[in-house]
């Protein structure tokens, strides 16, 4: 056993023994809603493209940028249009993002609470996004969220991305300790189809963006309203 494991102690959420957990970024712990809708309304207006409300962008919220812009894009043109337009968008919306990173963004209620609540308990805490590395850690700084994980990881961390269990494997070799130990917290089915595949427990959010999809149908552990919930009473 590593050392790591045998002195983190287990505390018992959403009923299985974990000694740490792995939280996602957008849904879960931040509304980033307004940055994603804000870089898309800019990257439509260069690309000569009618705009995108609030609601069609919500929908395509979880499986990482590169979905996320063409997507956006199939919304207005064909397939074949789209993904001849795919790489300049792609490299547009990257330069627009991280001009706005943050600025239209804020934690959802209960969040920073939740974490100093989960840390205090004794839980080791990283996070997995599919958003961009250097935006998931610019992002969980500005919010004043950064000290409490161990570990970030974004989409470009590894070859593949949630909803594929690579993440969370990885991530929890990382941390030293197996993934029957760690529980997932995320806002989707894409967090809940990673976690099964990983063989970690997961916990969801009930106030994400699960693609528009009614977030209690998904296959999970337990739900939340707030993180800090998902602590015993």
């Amino acid at each position: 056993m590593d050392a790591r494991t045998a002195a983190t102690p287990a505390l018992t959420l959403v009923g299985h023994a974990v000694q740490a957990a792995i939280i996602d970024l957008d849904g879960t712990m931040i509304d980033t809603l307004g940055d994603f809708h804000a870089a898309l309304s800019r990257l439509m207006d260069e690309l000569g493209l009618p705009a995108v409300s609030r609601e069609q962008v919500e929908h395509r919220i979880g499986k990482g940028s590169e979905y996320l812009v063409l997507q956006t894009l199939r919304i207005h043109l064909r397939d074949d249009q789209a993904q001849d337009l795919y790489p300049r968008a792609i490299e547009t919306y990257q330069r627009i993002y991280g001009t706005i990173n943050g600025q239209y963004s804020n934690p959802f209620p209960g969040v920073p609470e939740g974490l100093a609540s989960l840390k205090a308990a004794g839980l080791r805490l990283a996070c997995i996004t599919n958003k961009p590395t250097r935006y998931a850690r610019e992002l969980l700084d500005l919010k004043g969220l950064l000290q409490h994980f161990e570990v970030v990881n974004g989409g470009d961390a590894f070859p593949r991305k949630k909803p594929d269990p690579m993440p969370l494997v990885e991530t929890c070799k990382q941390i030293g300790l197996p993934t029957a130990v760690v529980l997932m917290i995320g806002d989707s089915q894409n967090d809940a189809l990673a976690a099964r595949a990983a063989g970690c427990p997961v916990a969801l959010v009930t106030y994400g963006y699960n693609h528009g999809e009614p977030v209690r149908a998904v296959d999970a552990d337990g739900f939340a309203d707030r993180i800090g919930d998902l602590l015993p009473a």
